[in-house]
């Protein structure tokens, strides 16, 4: 159970395909759950490999998850950073088994909350299944979608399209324009590499860039950024691709912005979000293409973070070691932020986020000697 690729008829426009739930083929013989199931046989039913139907309210769903939670706190451990994330593994392939029925684009569930993805993300079929999960980050999704999101740098909300990334903190990103404010270099144009639900690139518009050419390999953070500019001024001072790294823009640029994922991709873990998550080729070859693409005088900007580093993975920082190593970049300057202390309310072991600082890193073209 993952993402499919369609085509929705309203994106049509944009020729991506776009990222969505993979509807789930429903078994023939499939075990029911209402308010009447016995939760501890349900949760064995789930173990040996059998799907669960939720049937009734939809806070059965809610209730059978619960439960799953509690039986997975007393079976695995779950405090350092590492044990969470085989914890959220483990919950992962569990709580998938656990489906809903769509009827005519909507949750097959009394009380059950409207979802407007549903119809938008599949409109060439209304009857369908999909995990609980996957229904609650639809839900979530469509609620920050049309709420929208408050970002401290921003007057305007941003409105993430489903499966795409934005930040839920702003250490980083206050930490970028506080930098921006003190920007000096040209601003005719920049290059946001991985441009998400464009924020960075927002900034930069606020701080007088001309022009700023934007990439994803996500298609889903450009269908919905080409929605959410429709034919205003953004959408003349945003170029939007969906490429890898820099794309078709091939014109060198006085500025280059980088957010990467701050963590490295483990193998063994299944589903892993690439907004997350970096693999052992991204840096090297960012860099790579990073000189190229970079004027003589202009300015390389990479948002990061210590966060690999203090939780004990055993990987080098990837910034320090282009420095040292690819002979490419000289360290300009290099601003650090120290993360505010996880909630009260979190209930996750989270004891290094007191250690935890974001960073800043301005590189430049090696001087020749």
């Amino acid at each position: 159970m993952g993402d499919s690729i369609t085509q929705p008829k309203q994106n049509m426009s944009t020729d991506l395909q776009i990222h969505r739930p993979e509807p789930i083929s429903k078994a023939k013989q499939v075990t029911r759950f209402d308010n009447e199931t016995d939760v501890k046989q349900a949760i064995k039913t789930l173990e040996a490999g059998k799907s669960i139907m939720i049937e009734g309210f939809y806070s059965n769903g809610l209730i059978l998850l619960k439960a799953l939670k509690v039986h997975l706190d007393k079976k695995l451990p779950n405090e350092s950073f590492q044990e969470q994330r085989a914890y959220r593994a483990a919950y992962h392939k569990l709580s998938n088994g656990i489906l809903i029925e769509i009827e005519d684009h909507k949750v097959a569930l009394k009380k059950a909350p409207f979802i407007g993805w549903l119809e938008k993300l599949y409109p060439e079929t209304s009857d369908f299944v999909l995990s609980f999960p996957q229904i609650q980050g639809l839900n979530s999704s469509w609620q920050w979608y049309t709420n929208g999101i408050s970002v401290p740098v921003l007057r305007n909300k941003v409105h993430p399209y489903y499966g795409t990334y934005f930040p839920t903190r702003f250490d980083h990103v206050i930490l970028f324009d506080n930098w921006l404010k003190r920007y000096e270099g040209l601003k005719k144009t920049a290059i946001d590499v991985g441009i998400g639900s464009g924020v960075l690139s927002f900034q930069l518009l606020k701080y007088g860039f001309q022009t700023v050419y934007g990439t994803d390999t996500n298609p889903n953070a450009i269908i919905g950024l080409t929605e959410f500019m429709g034919d205003t001024k953004l959408s003349r001072k945003i170029t939007l691709d969906h490429a890898p790294l820099f794309g078709k823009f091939d014109a060198p640029t006085e500025l280059i912005v980088f957010n990467p994922p701050w963590l490295p991709k483990i193998n063994q873990l299944e589903n892993l979000d690439e907004a997350m998550y970096n693999d052992e080729n991204l840096f090297p070859d960012f860099f790579a293409e990073a000189k190229k693409h970079l004027l003589p005088d202009g300015q390389l900007v990479v948002l990061f973070s210590n966060l690999a580093q203090i939780t004990h993975f055993k990987t080098a920082h990837p910034i320090e070691k282009e420095l040292s190593e690819g002979g490419r970049f000289r360290l300009e300057r290099c601003f650090k932020k120290r993360v505010k202390e996880a909630s009260i309310q979190t209930k996750r072991d989270q004891h290094w986020r007191g250690s935890e600082e974001v960073e800043l890193w301005v590189l430049m073209h090696k001087l020749s000697l």
